[in-house]
């Protein structure tokens, strides 16, 4: 199954992109439910380079360490759980940037692996969730935006 979230943005793909890449300080203003995020291998967007963010999903306090395993600038960045149980639930989240003329369109993907019967049992969890990447493309489209048009 793939969560997906695509959002029209009036900001190049540059901005957007630039914006992941200083995500330490803009994280927590991206979505009220964003608690923390830091590099913990590296500092930036490289292939390679691990972070570590706490988010609040369905009321639960999720902690996630993260691998960075492709990054083209300006258009796609594609990350998977360090831990190798979550892993197996959830192969890898990925933001696509695709270039437009009056901007750019923000696709978010996450893969999740569950059969029909785990897609029921966690349909709650799982529409939070697509309640959340929504709600992150919305503000990612106003912060940039808004920066984009001045104060």
């Amino acid at each position: 199954m793939i969560l997906e979230a695509t959002t029209e943005v009036e900001a190049p793909p540059e901005a957007v992109y630039r914006f992941f890449e200083e995500m330490e300080e803009h994280y927590e203003r991206w979505h009220p439910d964003h608690v923390s995020f830091r590099w913990t291998e590296g500092d930036g967007l490289r292939r390679g380079a691990e972070a570590c963010f706490e988010e609040q999903i369905a009321g639960k306090l999720r902690r996630q360490t993260v691998r960075f395993v492709e990054v083209t600038p300006d258009r796609y960045l594609e990350f998977k759980p360090t831990s190798r149980l979550v892993a197996l639930l959830m192969p890898h989240v990925s933001f696509a940037i695709d270039a437009r003329a009056d901007g750019c369109v923000v696709t978010q993907r996450i893969k999740v692996r569950t059969g029909p019967i785990g897609a029921r049992l966690n349909a709650r969890e799982f529409d939070a969730v697509r309640t959340h990447m929504r709600e992150e493309g919305e503000n990612l489209k106003r912060l940039l935006e808004r920066e984009r048009d001045g104060p």
